[in-house]
């Protein structure tokens, strides 16, 4: 993979910067009694508040600007009607483009008042992206990151939900390299190597990880009908620690 441009981190920090502002300023905003659609506009307001453009409707015409899951939706949720509950998991996905570049990130966020199961899974979840994002070295076998995931969830009980992984990004919303295992995967020899720009998006679950597709298309839900925590960045591999892109600014 050739060596990032200057220009090409500028870039890569600015929408990451963007994106990673968006998820803080939704993750304030999100309260029982909002629908997801209000949220989601809440969401696309701020994106073009900085300029930035929703990637997901850019890249697949999804019919929202962020993908807004609660409980057992583990993916890709359609901002609708749906009002947000008391209690309820709401994950919160947020990616977008500016001049060129994306960047990808997530997070669940627990409605007051917050079952303690709900909060223990996210803190597990939390620390297998930590656990995933300091193993992203260039040198290191790619699938170091899944086994992170994979290790910290077995600690805490949790499955990983596989069907789920993070991938590249950058110069689109899915890049190259495509498939990110959350799981630790021997045959794959794939190499990390300095200037990948990369997400990763640890998902895990209480139940058997398994899930469904939603008769709309996009929503993806655990079979099981167990909620799921998901935390996620984008960030650049280098030959020391990785360059986190999606801090909010």
């Amino acid at each position: 993979m050739p060596e990032l441009t200057d220009a090409e981190i500028n870039g890569l920090q600015k929408i990451g910067g963007i994106v990673g502002t968006v998820l803080q300023e939704m993750i304030q905003a999100v309260r029982s009694g909002l629908t997801t659609k209000e949220l989601d506009l809440f969401g696309q307001s701020r994106l073009q508040f900085y300029g930035a453009r929703s990637a997901p409707i850019l890249s697949y015409h999804f019919p929202g600007s962020t993908c807004i899951s609660v409980n057992e939706e583990a993916a890709h949720g359609i901002p609708g009607s749906r009002v947000i509950q008391p209690g309820d998991m709401v994950n919160i996905d947020v990616s977008a483009e500016l001049d060129g570049f994306f960047a990808d990130t997530g997070a669940s966020v627990p409605i007051p008042p917050v079952l303690p199961e709900d909060q223990r899974l996210c803190d597990c979840t939390r620390a297998a992206l930590k656990k995933a994002i300091a193993a992203a070295r260039a040198g290191n076998p790619l699938n170091a990151i899944g086994k992170a995931v994979e290790e910290e969830a077995a600690r805490c009980g949790y499955q990983v939900i596989s069907a789920l992984n993070g991938h590249g990004v950058g110069h689109s919303l899915h890049d190259e390299p495509h498939f990110i295992p959350n799981y630790f995967n021997s045959r794959d020899k794939r190499m990390l190597t300095e200037g990948m720009v990369i997400a990763i998006e640890p998902f895990l679950t209480s139940g058997n990880g398994q899930v469904v597709n939603a008769d709309d298309g996009w929503t993806i839900r655990t079979a099981d009908g167990k909620r799921i925590a998901q935390y996620e960045h984008s960030l650049i591999v280098t030959r020391g620690k990785p360059i986190i892109l999606t801090v909010s600014r």
